[in-house]
């Protein structure tokens, strides 16, 4: 069953995996198995063709959201299971900026990987990522902004979350065509990816960090 959930994740078959998943549950598989031992390795498989440039972006999105079908059918059950998370991440594209596709798939490949992830959308203003940093006590802050005319609102989202007394212990990760690795250093994030699976990465090393 490993070996068939690693195939239809990396065709993306969505209607595969939901299929999969109904009948693991059917043989009475506990959801945190088909979680980190079907879902999860599955998805770093993805993360690791798509850097060794075996899966084109458009790929790699079809396999998260195959993931994310899934997830669908566990969703209802995660919370009477207890599954534990590597994290809560918060995540959105900031004010201004109405980019979607890479922030989303951020955030599927971040589920994928076993955070739970709450996605904002786009247009964010820095008062809702604090009140949603606060209220579901995330460690995790994910901030994309696409244009350059908006990379300034990452900072000020930074600074809401410092005057808001959230900033200490929180893990800050930005990302954006514009954005560098200095740049983000400059505004006081923690981490800079510059594509989906290096995210994922770099958001466990900063975990294992902390």
């Amino acid at each position: 069953m490993e070996e068939s959930f690693r195939e239809k994740i990396l065709a993306g078959d969505r209607d595969g995996v939901k299929v999969l998943t109904e009948e693991a549950l059917q043989r009475n598989v506990p959801v945190e198995q088909i979680i980190h031992k079907y879902l999860m390795p599955a998805m770093d498989e993805v993360g690791r063709c798509f850097e060794a440039g075996d899966l084109f972006i458009s790929e790699m999105l079809m396999s998260a959201r195959a993931m994310q079908a899934g997830m669908a059918v566990l969703k209802p059950l995660i919370v009477g299971a207890k599954i534990k998370t590597l994290g809560c991440v918060v995540i959105g594209t900031v004010q201004g900026d109405l980019h979607d596709i890479g922030k989303a798939l951020v955030a599927m490949m971040l589920e994928g990987a076993g955070f739970e992830v709450h996605d904002l959308g786009v247009d964010v203003k820095p008062e809702k990522f604090v009140e949603a940093v606060r209220n579901l006590q995330a460690n995790v802050v994910g901030m994309s902004a696409l244009l350059s005319t908006t990379m300034p609102n990452v900072k000020i989202t930074i600074e809401a979350l410092k005057t808001a007394g959230l900033r200490e212990g929180l893990i800050v990760m930005v990302g954006g065509a514009p954005f560098t690795a200095d740049y983000a250093a400059s505004i006081g994030a923690d981490g800079y990816a510059e594509d989906a699976a290096s995210a994922v990465r770099r958001v466990k090393e900063l975990i294992v960090r902390r």
